[in-house]
């Protein structure tokens, strides 16, 4: 049962990652990267600024911090070697026709993703933190393409991916859990003059500006995009 999920996951990833021009080459390089994250994290701070005060603001972002520290070390310190799956990239029955970009075969073992749990984490506790339709369909969006290109590079099986999305989910429900645990220690939430945000954390409907994540990622998408024309062309 177990060979024939691996062949099944093994023929998905050759039939996904064989699709490439050099085009997407230059922009699946550069969107599987960290930079293009820079720009979202930077809303994502600025929307919190202007609408909980300040300590609240500080407090929300640190526990950003924790739920992409959970999310990856579940999968890259605890996950991976109990599993030692290698990357398909250095699997030495297929390495040989795997595609890769700019020679980038990631380390040895792949078995869950970082990527595709840290993603998938970052939109759980943003759909749970928003409650906005919007702001929920974009970053489940951003993170499926991340785990798309993730195949593309030729660094992770469709299964890699799947398993690090349950762990993303997890992380996410987890860490929104001890967010509003911590909210309800009286002790915490006076630290944090939490009554002034009350409102809008149990009701965040109200929470403004959240278009501006938005227009960010989706302009940030737009001028990589761009720029992967330039950086073909010359």
């Amino acid at each position: 049962m177990l060979e024939s999920l691996q062949s099944l996951d093994q023929t998905i990833f050759l039939a996904l990652n064989a699709l490439h021009t050099p085009y997407l080459d230059s922009f699946m390089y550069i969107f599987t990267g960290k930079l293009v994250w820079i720009p979202l994290y930077a809303s994502i701070l600025y929307v919190l600024w202007r609408n909980f005060n300040p300590r609240m603001a500080i407090f929300t972002a640190v526990i950003f911090g924790l739920l992409i520290v959970i999310a990856d070390q579940t999968c890259s310190s605890i996950l991976r070697p109990i599993f030692e799956r290698p990357r398909p990239s250095r699997n030495p029955e297929i390495a040989d026709i795997v595609h890769l970009v700019n020679d980038r075969r990631g380390g040895k073992f792949g078995f869950p993703s970082c990527h595709a749990a840290n993603t998938f984490a970052l939109a759980c506790f943003m759909m749970l933190l928003f409650k906005n339709r919007a702001i929920t369909t974009f970053f489940m969006l951003w993170a499926i393409v991340t785990c798309y290109t993730r195949i593309y590079v030729g660094v992770h099986y469709p299964g890699d991916l799947l398993f690090g999305t349950v762990v993303g989910f997890a992380a996410g429900f987890a860490t929104y859990g001890i967010y509003r645990l911590c909210l309800r220690v009286n002790g915490i939430a006076s630290a944090l003059d939490y009554r002034k945000d009350r409102a809008l954390v149990k009701r965040p409907l109200g929470i403004k500006y959240t278009s501006v994540i938005i227009y960010t990622g989706v302009l940030t998408i737009a001028c990589f995009a761009v720029y992967c024309i330039w950086w073909k062309a010359y």
